[in-house]
């Protein structure tokens, strides 16, 4: 049996065409910061999802969400924000977190301290996603894909390096596997219950992970989309590294989610999906 526990951990701010990429106007990121009309008009809060999995191997996080130090004073705090991640990412997304939402908080009602945690996967490396990564320091493993890690290097402005100082990475490398949109995994336990999918586009380096109990499985594909009508409408993210290759990834989402076997597919910030448990 493989627990999933879908959790959210705060919500980000951010201007409708970076979720959902705009054809007619092609925004750029300057276009979606608040420094424009565009990036300000009809602004979205979308939730922040971390991943608990609870499995007979170990215990694993897939992301970490907002850290505690978005707003140590209360559930939204500009100036820490800005501390934080620094004006540039603040402009282009504002996080919103709640006491008791942030990872760490909510392990904690679990009982579950970061030294419990055998290993913190991460999809990618941007802000929402890395930023609890300091507060999880105690954890035995903490694992990202080598292009990812080589991504931050090539485009540090698409990145907080200081969300990971501190942070012992191990990496891996896509094995040509033949699985996912460009034919590259990695098989976490070695026994195709945990596959880490390389599904780029949004970053050279981005996974998916696919949970599996040998029938059915659970895919969580991070920002590959940004909800379920991603996939179905075939809406890419507003800020894709690669667009052809975001929308290959977009595609094989599709067909994957549309699997009798799929008992979830989950985009880290679908507004529609609420925390909750799965078990395979």
């Amino acid at each position: 049996m493989i627990k999933i526990s879908v959790i959210h951990t705060g919500k980000v701010y951010v201007s409708p065409a970076l979720p959902f990429k705009d054809s007619v106007k092609n925004p750029n990121p300057f276009q979606l910061s608040l420094l424009s009309l565009y990036g300000r008009k009809n602004r979205i809060w979308l939730p922040v999802s971390a991943y608990l999995i609870e499995h007979p191997k170990g215990l694993l996080l897939f992301d970490t969400g907002w850290s505690r130090e978005v707003s140590p004073r209360g559930e939204y705090d500009r100036i820490a924000q800005v501390k934080h991640m620094g004006v540039g990412h603040f402009l282009l997304n504002q996080a919103l977190l709640p006491q008791g939402e942030a990872l760490v908080e909510q392990l904690a009602e679990k009982n579950i301290l970061p030294s419990n945690i055998d290993c913190v996967i991460m999809s990618h490396l941007h802000t929402d996603h890395a930023s609890g990564l300091r507060q999880l320091v105690g954890a035995k493993r903490f694992l990202v894909s080598a292009p990812e890690l080589d991504d931050t290097k090539k485009f540090p402005i698409r990145y907080v390096a200081s969300m990971w100082e501190g942070i012992n990475f191990e990496t891996f490398d896509f094995a040509e596997t033949g699985a996912g949109p460009v034919g590259k995994s990695f098989d976490f336990f070695g026994d195709g219950t945990v596959e880490l999918i390389n599904i780029p586009g949004h970053t050279s380096g981005l996974a998916a992970m696919k949970i599996s109990n040998g029938d059915k499985f659970v895919l969580l594909f991070s920002d590959g989309g940004y909800a379920e009508k991603s996939w179905k409408e075939e809406i890419p993210p507003g800020t894709a590294l690669d667009e052809n290759l975001s929308l290959k990834s977009l595609q094989w989402i599709s067909k994957v989610s549309k699997m009798s076997n799929c008992v979830e597919s989950l985009a880290n910030h679908d507004q529609n999906i609420i925390p909750h448990e799965i078990i395979i």
